[in-house]
């Protein structure tokens, strides 16, 4: 392998000739071995810290500091990169040690070697165009690893609050869909009053509508960044105007409407917006994990389980027992929500573990929050895809089950009281009678007004309980 030389403090090294990064990047690589996943896996960091140079460069040309010449191959650099292309080039683990120091360094050596390309030198070649002097200049690690996370999480979240809508419209067709099935409710896993099986699963879709737009929430706290604080939030190294303009070229660059923090010492040192969407996320997460235990209790089965629903079989269930099938894809999403659950804890003891004027532990509150994000993405689009379009009723076996339901009594207490309705419901559970063959046969109501009382839409109140107050299939704003 070709290599060359490159120095830092510690002395020389050798690098790959045909890398972008360099030798900050090279030791990183040395020293933190811990995942083996590397910074590209989360390609909306990448994208957002080759923002933040760009935008740093555009501001510093502004200022006089940083000449056109540089501003513009560094500016070159960065759109390359957003684009997608040399984000194999960043390769430091996720999780390591010095603040995202060497998540910065990459970057920033990937960005200078580009460049010094796009200027007709040669990787490496610094004298020309330096990783830290001139892609790095007026920053700090402290002011542009947090702002990048916070860039990248907005295109994250977005992806995950469009993949929440679709999923939520999908439940809400499937509910249209069985609007006028009558099934029974149940509460404490006993049978409770009866209701549409269209209204079960409306709910569905209101609860995850409800947690996009309580992502929508979060998502505008995390649009206010400290870059322009540098190393501690005092601006250090800094032009005074600096904060404002690299700011005005973010917005310009990425279309988002971000604000500079109003004390960037707090800001540098505080991570509570990365704990609320941590929290939101999560309540996302267990939200859909009870929507998918209710999947599975609802088709457990065939035969000896409540048997309400069908979910579309996608694979063979078992290696020894032919014919069996399988709640994976609930399964696969509930599993996500545990790991979702463990990121919240890792994100809340990172955060409390923050020093004075910086938390050193942001690398694995990113990498926590940009797995979340994607893992719920991901998990709603399998949700929707491979199980709740294809999701069928069994409406026959539905119809017997509110036949025989003791739980329909309730609707009779207006009209033959508690008492009697409660003594009803214990004869018909003895006895193995209905609770409408009981009626008749003691004459406490006639057939006509038993029959309006026994009517779906009055025993399952569709008039009061209708559509949620919102279109679950109208994406959120």
């Amino acid at each position: 392998m070709t290599m060359r030389i490159e120095h830092d403090l510690l002395g020389d090294r050798e690098v790959p000739a045909e890398a972008y990064y360099g030798i900050h990047t090279l030791r990183a690589l040395e020293n933190f071995p811990i995942t083996g996943i590397p910074l590209s896996v989360h390609p909306d960091m990448v994208s957002a810290l080759a923002a933040v140079k760009q935008a740093a460069a555009r501001a510093n040309a502004d200022l006089g500091i940083l000449s056109p010449e540089h501003a513009a191959a560094i500016e070159q650099a960065c759109k390359e990169i957003r684009a997608g292309r040399f984000t194999d080039q960043f390769v430091v683990d996720v999780i390591q040690g010095g603040a995202g120091t060497s998540s910065n360094m990459n970057a920033n050596e990937v960005v200078a070697n580009r460049a010094l390309e796009i200027l007709g030198g040669e990787r490496g070649q610094y004298q020309f165009l330096h990783p830290l002097e001139h892609v790095n200049m007026s920053q700090s690690t402290n002011d542009v690893y947090p702002t990048a996370i916070k860039i990248g999480l907005q295109g994250a979240v977005t992806r995950l609050r469009g993949a929440m809508d679709e999923l939520a419209g999908a439940f809400a067709e499937k509910a249209a869909e069985f609007s006028h099935v009558l099934k029974v409710g149940r509460t404490q896993l006993q049978d409770a009053v009866p209701m549409t099986l269209g209204q079960e699963i409306v709910t569905f879709a209101v609860m995850i509508k409800e947690d996009s737009q309580r992502l929508e929430e979060a998502a505008r706290l995390i649009s206010e960044i400290n870059l322009g604080g540098t190393a501690i939030g005092t601006g250090l190294n800094a032009h005074p105007e600096y904060a404002r303009r690299v700011r005005e070229h973010l917005v310009s660059i990425t279309g988002l409407d971000i604000s500079t923090a109003s004390d960037l010492i707090e800001a540098t040192q505080d991570v509570g917006a990365f704990v609320q969407l941590s929290g939101v996320l999560k309540r996302t997460a267990v939200k859909l994990s009870k929507i998918c235990n209710d999947l599975r209790l609802l088709s457990s089965g065939p035969r000896a389980g409540l048997g309400e629903i069908n979910l579309p079989a996608v694979q063979a269930g078992s290696s020894i027992m032919p014919g069996k099938v399988n709640p994976v894809i609930p399964e696969v999403v509930n599993q996500i929500a545990y790991r979702v659950v463990g990121n919240d804890l890792t994100i809340t003891m990172a955060a409390e573990a923050g020093q004075l004027q910086l938390n050193a532990f942001e690398p694995v509150i990113a990498h926590s929050l940009f797995e979340t994000a994607e893992l719920l993405t991901r998990g709603c689009t399998v949700l929707r895809e491979r199980c709740v379009i294809g999701i069928t009723a069994n409406v026959e076996h539905l119809e017997r089950t509110v036949a025989a339901s003791i739980g329909v009594v309730t609707a009779l207490n207006p009209y033959i009281g508690y008492t009697a309705a409660t003594e009803l419901a214990a004869d018909a559970l003895a006895s193995g009678r209905t609770v409408v063959e009981l009626v008749l046969e003691r004459g406490l109501l006639g057939r006509e007004d038993l029959d309006a009382i026994m009517e779906p839409a009055n025993l399952a109140r569709t008039a009061i309980v209708s559509a949620p107050d919102f279109d679950p299939l109208v994406p959120s704003t």
